[in-house]
C-alpha cells in the first residue's frame, strides 16, 4: 500500500474519535513530563518524539479501514521516529560547539536524509519485488469450453 492523502477520509471520523485522540495525546504528554521530571530533560526529550496520538489513531484506523491500513500507518510512524532520532542525535552532537541556526539546519538535513533513506528502503524495495501468484487450485482439472 502506497502512502496517499485522501481528504474525503475526514468525513468518516466521528466527533468522539477526536476526543479519544485528544485524551490519548494528553496522557502521553503527561507521561513524558513525568519521565523528564524523574530522569532528566535529555531522556524526557527522547520520549517527546513518540507520536502522542499514535495509539489512538492506530486503534481508530483499524476500526475504520482494517488492520492492513493500521499496519501501514504504524510502519510510517516507525520511519518518522527514525528521522526524529537522527535529528536528536545530530542536534545533541552539534549544539555544544555550533550556534543554534547551523545546529538546526544540520539536524534537519539529517532528519531529511534518514527519513528519505528509510522510505526508499521500505517502499522502494516493495516496488521491485515481483508480485506473488495465487496458489493453483488442486484437484481435477475441468476443460473449459468456448461458448459460441
Amino acid at each position: 500500500m502506497k502512502p496517499a492523502f485522501d481528504p474525503k477520509a475526514i468525513r468518516k471520523v466521528h466527533g468522539w474519535e477526536y476526543l479519544v485522540r485528544f485524551f490519548f495525546g494528553g496522557a502521553v504528554t503527561v507521561a513524558t513530563g513525568l519521565v523528564a521530571r524523574r530522569c532528566g530533560p535529555m531522556v524526557g526529550g527522547c520520549f517527546l518524539a513518540f507520536p502522542a496520538i499514535l495509539p489512538a489513531t492506530l486503534t481508530l484506523v483499524k476500526e475504520h479501514d482494517g488492520r492492513a491500513r493500521a499496519d501501514e500507518d504504524a510502519r510510517g510512524a516507525v520511519l518518522g521516529a527514525g528521522g526524529l532520532a537522527a535529528f536528536a542525535a545530530v542536534a545533541s552532537w552539534l549544539a555544544p560547539a555550533w550556534h543554534a541556526v547551523p545546529t538546526l539546519m544540520g539536524a534537519t538535513l539529517a532528519w531529511l536524509a534518514v527519513s528519505i533513506a528509510l522510505w526508499v528502503l521500505v517502499y522502494g524495495r516493495r516496488r521491485t519485488q515481483t508480485p506473488r501468484r495465487a496458489p493453483r487450485p488442486r484437484g481435477r482439472r475441468v476443460p473449459v469450453r468456448e461458448v459460441s
